[in-house]
């Protein structure tokens, strides 16, 4: 599942490398609207909704992070 993840993420934002942090919002590599789109993505993909409460830090920190939040909305 986390190529998966990682392949659509490449894909929308080719200029982001999700695999070489895992701080991507603690270090300003995801802003707002990054992620904002990146919640789209995900939503399109795996037909999953993402509660606002699930919008943390930690979920969206490392292509790990993404990829369990993922599986666990699947």
């Amino acid at each position: 599942m986390e190529q998966k993840v990682l392949a659509l993420l490449q894909e929308e934002y080719p200029d982001i490398d999700f695999t070489s942090s895992d701080a991507l919002v603690d270090d300003g590599i995801l802003d707002s609207l990054t992620l904002t789109g990146i919640i789209a993505a995900l939503t399109l993909e795996f037909g999953i909704t993402i509660p606002y409460e699930e919008i943390i830090e930690d979920n969206f920190n490392s292509i790990h992070g993404i990829t369990e939040m993922v599986e666990k909305l699947i």
